[in-house]
């Protein structure tokens, strides 16, 4: 069997290899925006969310073909949203992944399209009668997906991320809104191999359970890289929530605490995994590398 790591790699491969065929170029003026789209997608990041489609769809021995495209639409959404989130009217990030924010790359106007691209084309992914046969599923795919990512799920979140800075930021408003912003993400990954699999509500009630602590583990855990990381390591700036003087679960919880929490999150999130005994190890091992990582 294959250990994590080399899982983990291995899904960065197919996700590249998989937006490369998803992403083609064209010869017309639109080729800069599908140049932007690639630079934000391609080559970087850990592939997590990927990963995690993956692995949750292998549980139901879901066809491969379908399963990437699921994967590579929710990296797509992903990517788009690090794109906004790194523009000067949000983060205002110069480094992204090691490398140039796609602002910074190309220019803020290119690199807004190319977000409002990316998450266009997750949807005709999802749609496309290749990632499964039955409309039902592909509906339900296009629907759990938009929920995650809109106003009730990551963009919401945003928002109130944006509004923090005028509201009472105290441990629940926190957790409300980094599972809004980052948590429907990661909530969807893992159910999707339940949706693509037609998986018993008792499976899918052990995902949904799985996913939910495993989200509030990794926003933990990236708080905690935001205070102890380094930018080289990280690939992207540190210490900007301390400096704008953000709340975020370190601040509240303090350093100690919040390495605790997200301890416990990550064991926890491994026993609602039972019901699949050992074919959901990847799956376990994935929960401790989200709050273990050093980026």
């Amino acid at each position: 069997m294959e250990s994590f790591e080399q899982s983990l790699v291995a899904v960065g491969r197919q996700m590249n290899e998989e937006l490369d065929r998803l992403l083609p170029l064209s010869d017309g003026p639109e080729r800069r925006l599908q140049e932007a789209m690639r630079y934000s997608s391609l080559d970087g990041g850990k592939r997590l969310r990927p990963f995690l489609v993956l692995q949750s769809a292998g549980l139901f021995n879901c066809t491969q073909v379908g399963s990437l495209r699921v994967a590579a639409a929710i990296e797509m959404v992903h990517c788009y949203s690090l794109v906004h989130d790194d523009l000067p009217a949000m983060d205002d990030d110069d480094l992204r992944r090691g490398r140039p924010t796609a602002h910074k790359a190309f220019d803020e106007a290119t690199a807004i399209l190319s977000g409002d691209a990316l998450l266009t084309k997750a949807f005709e992914v999802l749609a496309g009668v290749e990632t499964h046969s039955d409309p039902q599923v592909r509906s339900d795919l296009v629907m759990e997906l938009a929920l995650a990512s809109g106003d009730r799920g990551m963009v919401g979140g945003q928002m109130f991320d944006l509004m923090a800075g005028e509201l009472e930021m105290d441990v629940p408003a926190v957790t409300r809104m980094q599972q809004l912003k980052t948590g429907r993400l990661i909530s969807f990954a893992v159910e999707s191999g339940g949706v693509l699999g037609k998986a018993a509500p008792q499976q899918r009630l052990a995902l949904k359970a799985y996913a939910h602590d495993l989200g509030l583990a990794f926003q933990i855990a990236d708080d905690i890289l935001d205070v102890e990381g380094d930018e080289a390591t990280v690939g992207k700036g540190v210490g900007k929530d301390a400096d704008a003087g953000k709340a975020t679960f370190v601040s509240l919880l303090g350093l100690e605490r919040a390495k605790t929490q997200a301890d416990m999150l990550w064991r926890q999130a491994v026993k609602h995994l039972d019901v699949f005994d050992e074919r959901a190890d990847l799956l376990r091992q994935a929960a401790q590398f989200v709050v273990e990582r050093k980026a």
